[in-house]
């Protein structure tokens, strides 16, 4: 049987927060401006991911509860139609996974919640007594073009005829030419570039099984 892969975005598309956002404001108004202004730089398309990934990480240096607490943030914070809508498409055969830009650790709970087993996103290391010890370089979404990697290994891995990506950010419009289709999504955040360039733009991740 034909496989078809679904791939979701977290930030901004299966949650309303940015999680890197929310790490920013934990270290006070100035942090939290510095952190959004370079997370939407990338989301628009204007900056490189790897420019100013590990910069924003070392302007905040969560600790691993703080992870933890962006994690149930996510939960809290979770689009209101995804549960349904992923029950829905997992019952006409899609398989699905979140490939993110964000953390790993932290997105593991929203995963747990929305029942899927895959996340292909970035690995934050810790000291044990729990501070910031890094991020795994090797992770491809720390990068631009990182989705696109990701996109073909698990096209690769499950034989899948149809790929599609889901997400609000120009990393997941990269993904052009290595899915076979990429939705563009504005609940929460509305860029130019990605409802220009997307094959469908929605607004609401109930619209999903219509297009895809």
């Amino acid at each position: 049987m034909a496989t078809k892969l679904l791939l979701l975005d977290c930030d901004s598309t299966l949650s309303s927060i940015e999680g890197i956002d929310e790490l920013g404001r934990l270290r006070g108004p100035e942090t939290f401006k510095a952190v959004e202004d370079m997370t939407n730089a990338a989301m628009d398309g204007g900056t490189p991911m790897e420019a100013i990934f590990a910069k924003r990480l070392e302007i905040i240096k969560p600790t691993k509860a703080e992870l933890e607490a962006i994690g149930a943030k996510y939960i809290a914070t979770v689009e209101p139609t995804a549960l349904a809508t992923l029950q829905k498409l997992r019952a006409a055969g899609w398989k699905i996974a979140i490939v993110s830009g964000g953390f790993t650790q932290a997105i593991l709970p929203l995963a747990q919640f929305l029942g899927i087993d895959r996340v292909e996103a970035v690995i934050l290391r810790f000291h044990a007594d729990g501070s910031y010890a890094g991020f795994d370089e090797s992770c491809p979404t720390c990068r631009s073009k990182g989705k696109n990697v990701v996109a073909r290994r698990l096209r690769a891995e499950h034989q899948a005829t149809h790929v599609v990506m889901v997400g609000d950010g120009a990393s997941d419009l990269e993904v052009k030419g290595d899915a076979d289709k990429v939705v563009g999504f504005g609940r929460y955040a509305v860029r130019a570039k990605v409802k220009a360039g997307a094959d469908v733009f929605i607004t609401s991740l109930d619209q999903l099984p219509e297009v895809v």
